[in-house]
């Protein structure tokens, strides 16, 4: 198994990931599949220039191979309403504008035909089986025999029509829960016709769809299966069933297979921070010694090294990178010029990306807010160059002095501190959140390339921005003050001197408040942060003995039982609010922080309203009931408050002044926003 630890410097040279792959009929340019992402502007026509300079530069970066989102092949196939669908020869012509914009770059592209089944938001849903997902709001209509094959001819239809947009392939969507996987397992299939019973019958649908395409599009049209590996969840897949389907999918003309680890209900996750990178790897390097077609490994691959990795050991032919292309749509080409320390590395977060997807919102990315908006947030040489300050070298001020000075600008970055970052030096001691040690050093080296004056270790005077044409303010955040009897305890820390290790906290906590922040600190105090026992998220065998995965059972999880590192404290996380906690936290990514610390003993105590602080600990009072918990420390994590004071003096001497990120608003850190508002204001400057 596996196992890459974080941020070493591996080779910089990656023949593997370079090296061009013969299909036989064509031939790709490298080994890197741009795996499928719904980014919303699939959905609607008038947004398809928008989607082709997407492609487009991720093109012209280098990417040999792409899939687009998810379209499906007919209305009931939707996954939300007036979705995405490529059924009608009128639709070929707006899909010519991505092939086009695609093949300019001398890239290739396949088109992913996407059945919701019982995934759809939508009462026309259809599926193997009468059967309601615990993901989506309506029950599945069980299709007739004569549904099924209507289904497959709508597959058809869609993969000709895709033929004809000049696609180079199509992607046929068979994981992740989704139609296909809904016949494969007796979970969802309770079929007694010749779609259901046996594997041979539950697997006939996969295998007929594969076939008739490739009977339809002949042999020069790449054909992708996504194959569901690991299914993560309760009656799914056996590994011998896995193998078994592989080969079928083979002999019925694919030319790739493509992994799909965990359906969308399974309760583990498989993308996120906290997902080891690589992690699954080994899953495919099973699969590709008993299958004799080119395979491509997912999930958790974001830099060249980890993708040379996989590559160069045999775990795959080819490895799949979707966020890490919105992240940095020039990644290869960097890769390919021994740049890779100007990559701006996909972080895991989901926040901009599926947490937008989930809320019908357009995906981009939070270290890119360029991404998907390619042709709306456009970075021009200034006409009119100025000498810009920026106050503050967190996530929104590195974003608007890289930005402003891309552009021409002369910029002087003033920060307090010894260390750019912010608040992200706090985020990067998270377990499950290392990647942040990625962002700073993209943004450290972003500083060199632009020639951003960095003044560490200097307070922004009113005298010394008197020199800037503008000012911009983004000197973030400090922690907001309680007012509690016994609020100046010695056992009583707030969250930054928690989280950075200049205090000693005991073995008993109490955290007040449950936000993102207390969520974040009641996590870096789960563990003893020692070299000699290595977090969940930087060690493959660790994170599947938490969260109970074993490659050797039924669909991943059957034969073992969870069990995470017993918790180091004993743990209180507090909130006023009688919701639930945490109710804020991120769609695709709340119910795994909720569930690990849940798994871990802390405890949720919602309702609180706080009494007092001595030296018996914290008073607290539910339902007027009182109760004092006998802890060693409180950690307040109350909230934040702007840093702003340098605005009025600014404002009052006329001086042009632009506040952004944290600054701004403080009610939660946003890193997405921060990072968004500088770039867009950097952009206007």
């Amino acid at each position: 198994m596996m196992t890459i630890l974080p941020f070493s410097k591996q080779s910089m040279s990656y023949p593997n990931l370079l090296k061009p792959l013969d299909l036989g009929f064509t031939t790709l340019k490298n080994r890197v599949l741009m795996g499928s992402m719904h980014t919303g502007l699939e959905d609607k026509a008038r947004d398809f220039p928008r989607l082709a300079a997407y492609f487009a530069e991720r093109a012209k970066g280098g990417v040999g191979l792409m899939v687009t989102g998810g379209f499906a092949p007919n209305v009931v196939g939707w996954l939300a309403p007036f979705g995405g669908m490529l059924r009608f020869g009128y639709q070929v012509k707006r899909h010519r504008l991505v092939t086009s914009a695609v093949h300019e770059h001398d890239s290739k592209i396949c088109l992913q035909i996407l059945h919701s089944g019982r995934y759809g938001y939508h009462p026309l849903i259809v599926s193997a089986s009468k059967t309601r997902s615990p993901i989506a709001p309506f029950t599945a209509r069980a299709l007739s025999t004569r549904g099924v094959y209507r289904q497959i001819k709508a597959y058809v239809r869609t993969a000709k029509l895709a033929q004809r947009a000049g696609y180079d392939g199509v992607e046929v969507m068979g994981s992740e829960g989704y139609f296909i996987n809904q016949f494969l397992v007796e979970r969802t299939n309770f079929r007694s016709d010749e779609f259901g019973g046996s594997y041979a019958n539950r697997m006939r649908l996969a295998v007929e769809i594969v076939r008739r395409i490739r009977a339809a599009c002949g042999e020069n049209f790449i054909i992708v299966y996504r194959l569901s590996m690991l299914d993560l969840v309760p009656q799914g897949s056996s590994w011998e069933e896995v193998i078994e389907l592989g080969q079928a999918i083979k002999q019925a003309g694919a030319t790739l297979i493509n992994t799909g680890i965990g359906w969308h209900e399974a309760r583990i996750p498989t993308i996120l921070t906290p997902v080891p990178r690589a992690a699954f790897a080994e899953v495919t390097a099973r699969f590709r010694k008993a299958v004799d077609i080119p395979v491509v490994a997912v999930n958790r691959i974001n830099t060249p090294d980890v993708a040379e990795t996989v590559l160069a050991g045999g775990q795959a032919d080819m490895v799949s990178m979707a966020r890490p292309l919105l992240a940095d749509p020039a990644f290869i080409n960097k890769a390919a010029a021994d740049q890779a320390d100007r990559i701006n590395t996909c972080i895991a977060c989901n926040q901009a990306c599926l947490d937008h997807t989930f809320n019908n919102q357009t995906a981009s990315c939070l270290v890119n807010p360029r991404a998907c908006h390619e042709t709306l947030l456009t970075i021009n040489p200034s006409i009119a160059p100025k000498r810009v300050a920026v106050v503050g070298a967190g996530p929104a001020g590195l974003a608007a002095a890289c930005t402003a000075a891309e552009r021409g600008h002369q910029v002087v970055l003033f920060e307090a501190a010894g260390e750019i970052g912010g608040q992200f030096n706090l985020a990067k001691r998270i377990p499950g959140k290392e990647e942040f040690h990625e962002t700073i050093r993209y943004f450290r080296q972003r500083l060199l390339d632009t020639g951003v004056e960095l003044r560490l270790n200097t307070k922004a005077t009113m005298a010394a921005l008197q020199a800037f044409d503008e000012v911009i303010l983004a000197a973030g955040v400090t922690p907001r003050p309680l007012h509690l009897p016994g609020i100046d305890h010695p056992m009583v820390v707030d969250y930054v001197h928690c989280i950075n290790g200049s205090k000693t906290i005991g073995k008993r906590v109490a955290i007040i408040g449950a936000g993102g922040v207390g969520f974040d600190t009641a996590e870096f105090l789960l563990h003893q942060h020692t070299d000699q026992q290595p977090e969940p998220s930087l060690d493959a065998a660790t994170f599947f003995k938490t969260w109970g995965v074993d490659l050797d059972a039924r669909a991943g999880i059957e034969s073992v039982k969870a069990a995470p590192k017993p918790a180091e404290r004993e743990i209180y996380l507090l909130q006023r609010k009688t919701s639930k906690p945490g109710k804020g936290l991120g769609k695709t990514s709340g119910w795994v922080h909720r569930l690990t610390l849940r798994k871990a003993g802390v405890k949720f105590v919602t309702g609180v309203s706080y009494d007092r602080i001595d030296d018996n600990g914290l008073h607290i009072s539910i339902d007027d009931e009182p109760k004092t918990l006998a802890v060693d420390n409180v950690v307040i994590c109350a909230g934040q408050l702007s840093v702003t004071e340098l605005l009025q003096p600014l404002q009052a001497s006329g001086k042009p002044v632009h506040v952004i990120g944290g600054a701004k608003l403080a009610t939660e850190i946003d890193a997405k926003r921060a990072i968004k508002e500088g770039t867009e204001l950097a952009a206007r400057l």
